[in-house]
C-alpha cells in the first residue's frame, strides 16, 4: 500500500517510457530472449534500503545464490523507486535492463507491462516450483494478470514474498490510564472510543488529506462484506451498488463516528505524517493504519507502551501482497532469476524477513523473538489463512485514489451527506470502469 496510491501518474510515467522506448530504435519484446542455461551474469535491480527488513533478507538470499551458483557473478544495482517506476517500459524494452526486478504491483504497473508485454510468463515455473501452493488466492491476485493488464488473471507475471495490511495501532497506556477495555469486536470498538469520548478524547486519529481517510472507509464497508463483494469491487466479477451495504454503511458509519466525535473534524487537512506523528507523541489513543508504519513506530515511539491488532470483528482487511519480483522478457538469464526467486520463499530468508519486521508470506512467526513483532506476523498469517486481504479502496481505476481523498474530507468537515459522497465515488468508478473494459 504504501506505493498504491499514485498508480495513475505511474500508469502516465510507464505509458509515457513505453513510447519513448518505442522511439528508441530498440529491440521489439523479446528480442533479446536467448537460451540462457548457459549464463554466467544474474543482473537484480531492486529498492529497498540496505537495512530495512526486505533489504536485509534479500541479501541473505543472494549470498545463498551465490553460494549455489559458484561461476556466476550478480550484478546488483539499487534503484530508487521513483527511478524503476518512471523508466521501467522504456528500460524494459531496451537491451539495458536486469534479468529480474523488483516491481509494483497493479493495474497500472505490473499489469501495464504485462499487457505490453515487457514482462516474462511466469505461470509454467510457478507451477514446477510450488509458488502457486505457497501463496494464499488473495496473495496470487496481484502477482496474475489477463490480456489487458487487470490483476487476478491466470497468467503470472511477478511473484510476491512479503506483504502489507491494515491495522490498528494502540496506545495501551493511554487505555490503561483511562480505564478502557482493548477491543475484541466490533461493538467494543465502538465501545472503547465512546469512552475516550467522555473522557473528553477524539480516540482515533485520522488524516482527510490522504489515504487514511479512504482506508478507514474501506475497513468499515468490509466489516459487512464478503469475498463476492471484493472481487465485485476490485477485479469488476460483478456490479457494485454504491447506495447499498457495505459501501453505505462504510460512509454512514464514518459519518457517524465523526458527528459523535471518536474523529476530530480538524483532521479533514491533516496529513499522513500529522496522524502518524501524533501517534509517535503519545497523543492519540488508537489510528487505523498500515503495516508500512511498524518499523518507524518501533524505533521512535520511546515514553508508552503500545501494540497491534487486526481490525476488530473484520474477516476481510485492506493489505496485499508486497511488490513483485518480476523477470524482463528481454533478460538473457531468465533459469538463474526462477532460482533467485526461489531462494527468497525459502524458510531461512522467509524468517530472517520476518524476524527484522517484515511480513514474510512463507515464513514460521514462531522463529520470530519480538513479541510485538510477532504478533503482528501472526495476525498477518491469521489474514492469509483466512484469505482476508481485500486490497485497497482506490486500486479499481486509475485517479481514484485522489476521488476518494477529495470526497471523504466532506464526511469530516461534515460539508456533505454519506448519500452525495457515495454519488460522487461511483461515478468515477463506473467510468474508469468501462474505460478498462473499452481496451
Amino acid at each position: 500500500m504504501r506505493f498504491s496510491f499514485h498508480r495513475a501518474a505511474l500508469a502516465a510515467a510507464a505509458a509515457a517510457a513505453l513510447t519513448l522506448g518505442a522511439c528508441s530504435g530498440g529491440e521489439s519484446p523479446g528480442a533479446g530472449a536467448t537460451d540462457d542455461t548457459a549464463a554466467t551474469t544474474l543482473r537484480l535491480w531492486h529498492y529497498e534500503s540496505a537495512n530495512g527488513a526486505m533489504g536485509v533478507a534479500w541479501d541473505k538470499a543472494i549470498e545463498i545464490f551465490k553460494k549455489e551458483h559458484p561461476g556466476v557473478k550478480v550484478e546488483f544495482e539499487r534503484k530508487a523507486f521513483e527511478q524503476i517506476q518512471q523508466n521501467a517500459g522504456m528500460i524494459l524494452n531496451s537491451e539495458e535492463g536486469p534479468d529480474i526486478m523488483e516491481y509494483n504491483k497493479g493495474n497500472a504497473t505490473a499489469g501495464l507491462l504485462a499487457s505490453q508485454g515487457l514482462l516474462t510468463d511466469l505461470t509454467s515455473e510457478a507451477q514446477k516450483r510450488g509458488w502457486d501452493k505457497k501463496l494464499s488466492p488473495s496473495l496470487q491476485t496481484t502477482a496474475k494478470y489477463d490480456e489487458k493488464g487487470v490483476m487476478g488473471g491466470n497468467v503470472w507475471y511477478g511473484v510476491p514474498n512479503y506483504g502489507e495490511y491494515v491495522m490498528v495501532y494502540y496506545n495501551k497506556d493511554l487505555f490503561t490510564k483511562n480505564g478502557v477495555k482493548l477491543p475484541t469486536t466490533f461493538a467494543e470498538l465502538e465501545s472503547a472510543l465512546a469512552a475516550f469520548k467522555a473522557k473528553g478524547t477524539a480516540g482515533l486519529g485520522m488524516s482527510g488529506a490522504e489515504y487514511p481517510a479512504g482506508q478507514l472507509y474501506y475497513q468499515l464497508a468490509l466489516s459487512k462484506a464478503d469475498r463476492a463483494f471484493v472481487d465485485s469491487y476490485q477485479l469488476y466479477k460483478g456490479a457494485v451498488d454504491f447506495h447499498a451495504d457495505p459501501l453505505k454503511y462504510g460512509a454512514d458509519t464514518f459519518d457517524a463516528w465523526v458527528k459523535k466525535g471518536y474523529i476530530a473534524k480538524n483532521t479533514a487537512s491533516a496529513k499522513a505524517e500529522d496522524m502518524g506523528t501524533a501517534f509517535i507523541a503519545g497523543k492519540t489513543p488508537m489510528i487505523v493504519s498500515g503495516s508500512w508504519w511498524f518499523g518507524r513506530f518501533a524505533d521512535e515511539i520511546k515514553g508508552f507502551d503500545w501494540g497491534t491488532m487486526l481490525f476488530p470483528g473484520n474477516k476481510l482487511d485492506a493489505g496485499s501482497s508486497g511488490n513483485l519480483w518480476v523477470v524482463p522478457e528481454n533478460s538473457k538469464a531468465k533459469s538463474l532469476a526462477y532460482d533467485f526467486i526461489d531462494i527468497t520463499l525459502r524458510p531461512e530468508v522467509q524468517d530472517l524477513l520476518g524476524e527484522k519486521g517484515g511480513l514474510p508470506v512463507a515464513g514460521d512467526p514462531a522463529k520470530i523473538t519480538d513479541e510485538r513483532t510477532r504478533k503482528m506476523t501472526e495476525d498477518f498469517a491469521t489474514l492469509l489463512d483466512q484469505d482476508g486481504l481485500a486490497f485497497y479502496p482506490d486500486w479499481p481505476v486509475p485517479g481514484y485514489y485522489d476521488v476518494l481523498v477529495a470526497k471523504l474530507q466532506g464526511l469530516i468537515n461534515q460539508s456533505a451527506q454519506p448519500s452525495a459522497v457515495l454519488d460522487a465515488l461511483a461515478k468515477p468508478y463506473v467510468d474508469g470502469i468501462k474505460e478498462i473494459q473499452a481496451k
